[in-house]
């Protein structure tokens, strides 16, 4: 039944279309000349609509890929492209394609709750270590101001490197110099143990939070950052400040740490006071990891310390630079940078060169002389708090690109464990204006086998 009713209706259908083609031809009618035309431009522009589609979509869906790869790629060129303030950022995170890696793996702990905190043993080298306070110095006939790294001598210094089990020396703070807390931070940083510190200063940035932050981190980490009034006010007209019931400012996790009266005239050698200085600021804490203000921290500090310090019993870590590790190849990439006037390096690298600081080779025993300095890790023993005096004297008495000291200092340890008025550029390096006592204009500073480009 049901097959005879569909030939039926098929039968039907074909002879209707007979019926109309039949009237179409006896009335005459011709199809015209253009409708084969017509009908191919419309399918052909329907094709082309189709196709540019595709092929937008498909750009699209490049550009969008390669924004996930050049933010999270290492290529240094390529994570420059990367604009992390951008609502196309901001949109891929929300969806989770932009998640927060590792540039090199990190095998650190898995649960900073298991970590175990081991007890501190006293330095064997150093047992008791103090700080000249006071800066009298006069000259012709006249009383200096007080410097915040004081008048040091050459013979001063030179003594500082002769490691005993009592020592008494310069690191800054000398009163009258500068570099003061508010009464309030004073009183907070006293129950600071564990501190995660950083600094802005000259008004640069904010302050990055940071993530991945245990319980038990927050309540024994103080994060701590050290701020001058320009970086103050910059962080006031753009993040939001609030204020706790006894004068405390904050930033998120950050506490806001304000130094008064600046030092140095260079914001970058202010920058050092309490990134190698930390023990000074903070003297009662025990352990501290210091990160540049442009750094985020996305790791645990509790693991870090594990990972640095405990697991292996360090006491300081610090990572080697990327590219060089001799002091006098970063001398002359800061000369070639423009980083700081170069003949104030050049009579710096010559003074090291005098003293017997050789270029970095691999039979020194150490993988580099020359540190990335962004991040520190340290436990703050007499030692260690010795080592970090040094080399903030350093860069008080020359230049403060710190990377070139620091390798000096560990070679004036490892055997124990013509001034220019017009290229004066501040009241720190003092050593730079002070008359050597050693004739170098007989040094000439080694060659350098260039690593890495200018710029």
């Amino acid at each position: 039944m049901d097959k005879d009713f569909q030939r039926s209706v098929s039968s039907r259908a074909a002879r209707r279309n007979q019926q109309q083609q039949a009237k179409y031809i006896l009335s005459g009618g011709k199809l015209p000349q253009d409708y084969t035309m017509r009908i191919i431009w419309k399918r052909g522009f329907i094709r082309l609509v189709l196709t540019a589609g595709i092929i937008w979509m498909l750009l699209i869906l490049s550009v969008l890929l390669f924004h996930v790869w050049s933010c999270q790629s290492s290529v240094a060129f390529f994570s420059a492209l990367c604009n992390k303030e951008s609502k196309v950022f901001g949109m891929l995170n929300t969806m989770g394609l932009m998640k927060s890696l590792h540039r090199c793996p990190i095998p650190v702990a898995d649960d900073p709750n298991e970590i175990v905190i081991p007890k501190r043993k006293s330095s064997d080298v150093v047992q008791h270590l103090s700080y000249i306070m006071e800066d009298n110095i006069v000259r012709n006939g006249s009383q200096s101001p007080p410097l915040f790294g004081g008048h040091q001598t050459w013979q001063q210094r030179d003594e500082s490197y002769k490691v005993k089990p009592t020592m008494k020396v310069h690191c800054g703070f000398m009163q009258g110099g500068g570099a003061e807390m508010a009464a309030a931070d004073i009183k907070y940083v006293k129950k600071c143990r564990f501190v995660v510190a950083s600094g802005i200063f000259d008004g640069y940035d904010t302050p990055h939070q940071p993530s991945n932050i245990s319980r038990r981190s927050q309540r024994l980490f103080c994060f701590l950052m050290v701020v001058d009034e320009v970086s103050l006010d910059f962080i006031k007209n753009n993040v939001t400040v609030r204020e706790d019931n006894d004068g405390g400012q904050w930033v998120g996790i950050w506490r806001l740490i304000q130094l008064k009266h600046q030092p140095y005239d260079e914001p970058r050698r202010n920058g050092k006071v309490p990134k190698i200085l930390t023990h000074r600021l903070f003297p009662q804490a025990q352990y501290s990891i210091w990160i540049d203000g442009k750094m985020e921290l996305i790791v645990d500090p509790l693991l870090m310390l594990e990972r640095y310090l405990w697991r292996e019993k360090h006491t300081f870590a610090i990572a080697q630079h990327k590219h060089h590790r001799s002091i006098y190849e970063e001398a002359d990439a800061n000369k070639r940078r423009k980083r700081y006037a170069r003949p104030l390096i050049d009579l710096h690298m010559k003074i090291y060169r005098y003293e017997g600081m050789e270029p970095w080779s691999p039979n020194k025993g150490t993988v580099s002389d020359v540190p990335e300095g962004a991040i520190i890790i340290r436990e703050h023993t007499a030692l260690n708090n010795l080592f970090s005096c040094l080399w903030f004297n350093e860069v008080n008495l020359f230049t403060p690109r710190d990377q070139l000291s620091f390798g000096y200092v560990v070679y004036r340890l490892g055997d124990e464990f013509k001034k220019k008025a017009e290229l004066k550029e501040s009241r720190g390096g003092l050593g730079l204006w002070s008359p050597y006592p050693g004739n170098l204009d007989l040094v000439v500073l080694p060659p350098v086998a260039r690593t890495s480009k200018a710029g």
